[in-house]
């Protein structure tokens, strides 16, 4: 590695102290302590619109009746700040409270963040929710149990686009708020009169009422076979985690912070690590209304040519698309490579061949690697809690607990579970005693339920990697155990750019099989015109013959019956948001997938499929 440049970032946790615990437990920290942080995120709100009141907060691209983008709006921190401080009074004027707090229908947008902004001030609850309930579902049985567990006091949706699904799910007495538009059958309110509502000195009073434990938001998690969980966002998690991410990477401080960014803010990725970094750091968010899908990618292609961020996140996906337009396409690199300091990806695992493409693409346009850098968080952790410690990161790796967290390994009948315990923890899930009771330790350690191995046995400060969900492993017929978080990573990255996600199928039966989720690039491996049902390119024998040379290889690499795909189909209806099948960041739910194909994955063991594909 030593012959390879990398543009320079500095690492702020390096190093680890391990502690023995009972047999089977070990617990690890980082070798510095957590530094002070504030009381409330919207201290540094504050501070910013004071010191810097013209400069840009956030900005998004204006909507155009065609449905495309037009140019940015940007908002400063000193109109955010006041604006805030007005939607705050408003919601004051209402006597909202935890008890009766703000659901928000809406995509990110600039009227999005001022209303979370004016609920923090206020002490009032938000609810960001993811939009697919509202916009893709069909029987809004999850928008309906968000309504149920939270109780609100007001409903905020950006745009008649939500009509529906609120006539479906919200009483004619609740109140809705609209940024545009109205609701047939309510009565709304334009959010621009929020806006206009002059603050008063109770605006001062409710910010110095609220403190570290006052309850800013409540995150739904993704779910699986059962209902989402609200997860309780208190100031202490937030804050306490901008801090842990700054002292863990110095590059947010260390530069003015430009982020060009679309994850969803309904998503702690996007709405707690993404957003709270913005006002943390006095950065400027450019609200990125693309997605990597065939239809919004070239949204997001486009604000990068024009936005150089300072720091890039994204998923797999996105960096998959990125670094396939980079080949060809001079002014992105330009623009995306000129001054960024590090990549970071989460949410799934990132196959090497689309890491060597950026790298490839990075070497060319500036001659130096930008680094790829990861972690592992979770919604309950707020969510960043582990991070590697050099720039020769791999595929799977996560490093080490971010200062002020602690980690506790626990041997999980030969699984190492890894467990949190720290500020930047929830306090547990709201009006659901028991799954919070079940969800923590006897010491108070979260459990993951993720499975983790040293990078290097023989020296721990490098770190963790992923070694898979403990719930999504399982057992063969025979008893053998399989480890199904690397085995996916590994089909997904032989399969790259052709596999968009894996599930493995097998429980308690003989053999191990895959069901492959396509991308959109599986269409360039045959001859059939673009508009082509998946179905029938998935038939064509070109593409059977990729994927036959892919169970080849992966059976030829195998070296027992747990990681030797005997049997592998490829599907062609996409996962579904209204059966939990995929979450808001685009990865896939194996046991939502496993719980609602449960015939499929029968006829792939029984070879009742059409093109099940097996070692030759």
């Amino acid at each position: 590695m030593s012959d390879i440049q990398f543009r320079p970032l500095k690492f702020g946790v390096t190093r680890v102290a391990l502690k023995d615990g009972a047999p089977g437990t070990r617990y690890v920290q980082a070798d510095q302590a957590l530094q002070d942080y504030p009381d409330r995120l919207t201290d540094r709100l504050q501070h910013w619109a004071q010191v810097k009141p013209q400069h840009t907060f956030m900005a998004r691209r204006v909507p155009q009746a065609d449905g495309t983008w037009g140019d940015w709006k940007h908002l400063t921190y000193g109109q955010a700040w006041h604006t805030a401080r007005n939607i705050a009074q408003s919601l004051i004027n209402r006597g909202l409270n935890t008890e009766r707090p703000v659901v928000i229908l809406s995509e990110n947008s600039l009227e999005h963040a001022l209303l979370a902004l004016g609920c923090m001030l206020a002490g009032v609850p938000f609810v960001p929710t993811s939009p697919p309930y509202s916009l893709v579902s069909v029987d809004y049985d999850k928008l309906k149990h968000v309504l149920r567990t939270v109780t609100p006091g007001l409903v905020f949706a950006s745009d008649e686009r939500y009509a529906k699904a609120i006539a479906a799910t919200v009483s004619p007495d609740m109140e809705v708020v609209m940024a545009q538009g109205t609701v047939p059958g309510h009565n709304t309110t334009s959010f621009d009169s929020l806006c206009d509502t002059p603050a008063t000195a109770q605006v001062d009073a409710a910010i110095a009422a609220t403190g570290p434990d006052t309850i800013v938001k409540f995150l739904f998690t993704s779910g699986s076979t059962k209902l989402p969980k609200a997860v309780i966002n208190t100031q202490r998690l937030w804050c306490s985690n901008q801090k842990q991410m700054a002292q863990s990477m110095p590059v947010l401080a260390d530069t003015e912070l430009v982020l060009v960014d679309w994850l969803p803010w309904n998503h702690t990725f996007g709405g707690n690590h993404n957003f709270g970094m913005t006002v943390f750091h006095g950065g400027t968010l450019y609200i990125d209304d693309g997605k990597p899908t065939p239809a919004l990618i070239p949204e997001t292609l486009r604000n990068l040519r024009e936005i150089a961020p300072t720091v890039y996140f994204n998923v797999p996906t996105g960096f998959d698309a990125i670094a396939s337009a980079m080949k060809t396409d001079d002014a992105l690199r330009k623009t995306l490579l000129s001054r960024v300091q590090m990549f970071f990806y989460a949410g799934a695992a990132l196959a090497q061949p689309i890491w060597d493409s950026l790298y490839e693409s990075q070497e060319r346009e500036v001659g130096e690697r930008i680094v790829m850098t990861t972690g592992l968080g979770m919604t309950e952790s707020g969510p960043f809690g582990i991070f590697v410690t050099n720039p020769n990161v791999k595929a799977g790796d996560l490093g080490v607990p971010t200062p002020g967290m602690e980690l506790k390994l626990v041997d999980m009948q030969g699984k190492t579970e890894v467990r949190y315990r720290g500020p930047n923890v929830t306090p547990g899930y709201w009006r659901a005693p028991q799954e919070t009771a079940d969800a923590f330790d006897e010491e108070g350690f979260f459990k993951t339920g993720d499975a983790v191995q040293w990078i290097d046995e023989t020296n721990p400060h490098l770190g963790l990697k992923f070694d898979g969900r403990i719930a999504e492993d399982f057992k063969l017929a025979t008893g053998t155990f399989v480890s199904v978080g690397p085995l996916r990573a590994k089909i997904i990255s032989l399969g790259a750019p052709f596999i968009q996600d894996a599930v493995l199928t097998g429980i308690n039966l003989k053999e191990v099989g895959a069901m492959i989720f396509p991308t959109p690039a599986v269409r360039s491996l045959c001859d059939l015109p673009a508009g082509a049902p998946l179905a029938d390119v998935l038939a064509s024998p070109a593409v059977l013959a990729k994927f036959q040379a892919i169970v080849n290889e992966l059976a030829q690499t195998a070296t027992g019956s747990a990681n030797r795909i005997a049997r592998l189909c490829l599907l062609s209806e996409p996962p579904t948001i209204d059966k939990g099948e995929i979450t808001d960041k685009g990865s896939i739910n194996q046991r939502s997938v496993l719980a609602h194909r449960a015939d499929q994955v029968a006829a792939l063991h029984a070879d009742g499929l059409p093109n099940i594909l097996k070692p030759q």
